[in-house]
């Protein structure tokens, strides 16, 4: 018998990644995955990859959930906290939504609205004190999946002093899975198909988090739906520090010599979105505008993976004392 989870709002993308992660663990045992209006369907007939999966979705209900070890939380933003707290202390907490991932009550009144439920441990590992600061938590709040693209992008540059806080552009590309599984007219693939657009744009949800982990003070975020099922590819520039720019390549090969999952490609490779897919990476290059002097740096992730399940997973073999990789594969599914 190895680690009993569940997954809560297991119908949509990111729950059926969890859920296909999950699968293929060596160490976790599914025991509960629940849904809204999906529940009492089998997994399977909602996520047809997953077939053999043989389980059919429960209601939403912390009595479904409570004898778990751990339980993922895949809900709509909002909806987290309250089940959270009806939850046993001793079972532990992954929150992918963002209910629990800002510190300012503030900011979550202005980009969400409603009550703060208050602030969990920040789960991206990467950065500095957060691999041992997860371990030792009950209570892990995933991170945004533009969020994640960004700050393993501009953080040890800030943090090294190479570039400047105040003025951070970002343009960042998603495929529509980003946008969650229900129908939406915009949505539909003749309307996504042969088009990019910008939406939310000077004010989408994840600026006070990328401001909160980067360390950034002055940001422009302008997200961009691509036609595409899965992805992101974002474009990161800022001002350089000084009159003579840094190397923005050494720092960032400093900053992620040693973990798993982050890669600086060789100079001139620059990230592509499919070499990502299916993997918990993160592929980053750099470079000096040769004109403006401003640093660029360009990222790209799968949104489902690093940027919502399987950056989950990690978090999660973390609490439970297991080796950050297990069951995760940093390597990309091609064409």
């Amino acid at each position: 018998m190895g680690i009993r989870v569940a997954v809560a709002g297991a119908s949509g993308y990111a729950g059926g990644e969890l859920l296909r992660l999950i699968a293929g663990h060596p160490e976790l045992d599914l025991v509960a995955a629940t849904a809204h209006s999906q529940a009492g369907q089998p997994v399977a007939a909602v996520h047809p990859q997953l077939t053999g999966l043989d389980l059919v979705f429960g209601r939403t209900e912390p009595a479904v959930l409570a004898d778990a070890d751990l339980v993922f939380l895949a809900l709509p933003h909002g909806e987290s906290a309250a089940l959270a707290a009806a939850l046993p202390d001793g079972v532990r907490l992954v929150d992918l939504g963002a209910d629990h991932r800002l510190t300012d009550a503030a900011a979550w009144t202005r980009y969400y609205g409603g009550s703060h439920a208050g602030a969990w441990t920040y789960g991206l590992p990467e950065l500095p004190g957060q691999r041992a600061a997860i371990a030792g938590a009950t209570r892990v709040a995933a991170t945004g999946c533009y969020a994640v693209a960004t700050i393993l992008a501009l953080a040890p540059l800030l943090a090294a002093g190479v570039a400047a806080p105040h003025d951070v552009v970002v343009v960042a590309a998603s495929g529509t899975s980003g946008a969650g599984r229900s129908a939406k007219p915009h949505l539909l693939g003749s309307e996504v198909m042969g088009d990019l657009s910008p939406y939310k744009v000077g004010a989408h949800q994840h600026v006070p988090e990328i401001k909160q982990a980067s360390g950034a003070t002055g940001l422009s975020f302008t997200p961009v739906l691509a036609p595409m099922p899965r992805g992101i590819l974002a474009t990161v520039t800022a001002l350089p520090v000084g009159d003579a720019p840094a190397d923005p390549r050494a720092v960032l090969a400093e900053a992620y010599a040693e973990t798993p999952f982050v890669h600086l490609l060789p100079e001139g490779q620059w990230p592509h979105t499919a070499a990502t897919l299916g993997g918990n990476s993160c592929h980053l290059q750099t470079t000096v505008d040769v004109d403006s002097g401003r640093l660029i740096v360009v990222s790209a992730i799968d949104n489902l993976g690093k940027g919502a399940a399987g950056q989950a997973v990690q978090c999660a073999n973390l609490m439970l004392g297991l080796p950050e990789t297990t069951g995760l594969s940093g390597h990309g599914i091609a064409p």
